[in-house]
């Protein structure tokens, strides 16, 4: 498994956390920027990482920002991106169960870095079930195509 990692200036210091504990949890990650606290355009971010998975360079992405909002609405805007902004472990596995989220958002000012490895192992881990939630995101695909 691979996983990209971005975040803006916003997320960064939580990025960084996360990147050690994928290290603890011997997982390859990328890291596609940002690389400091000055302030960035976190679309710039999103969109990055989001592409490495649709490319297959990488399995998931896991995106920070402040709230984890913004970069799961710029994220969602790149085909074939599934993104889940979460700031539970329910919801991180219900999103990988029945939604096949490939792309993980998280807020720095929202969630702290307990919760975030916690949030990130589960989604990591947490297989897809298919079954009638195939039929859900390829209705999901149906939309998407509708407008690009």
């Amino acid at each position: 498994m691979k996983v990209a990692v971005a975040s803006d200036h916003g997320g960064y210091n939580l990025k960084e956390i996360i990147k050690e504990y994928l290290e603890e949890l011997n997982v390859e990650y990328q890291d596609f920027g940002c690389h400091g606290l000055e302030s960035v355009d976190y679309p710039k971010y999103a969109k990055i990482a989001a592409e490495s998975v649709v490319k297959g360079d990488c399995d998931f992405a896991i995106i920070v920002c402040g709230t984890g909002v913004g970069v799961a609405i710029a994220a969602n805007k790149v085909k074939g991106i599934r993104a889940a902004n979460c700031h539970d472990c329910f919801s991180a596995k219900a999103t990988r169960e029945h939604n096949d989220a490939n792309v993980l958002t998280l807020g720095e000012r929202v969630v702290g870095p307990g919760l975030a490895k916690m949030i990130v192992k589960t989604f990591l881990e947490t297989k897809f079930e298919g079954g009638r939630h195939q039929r859900r995101i390829d209705q999901i695909k149906e939309i998407e195509d509708m407008w690009r």
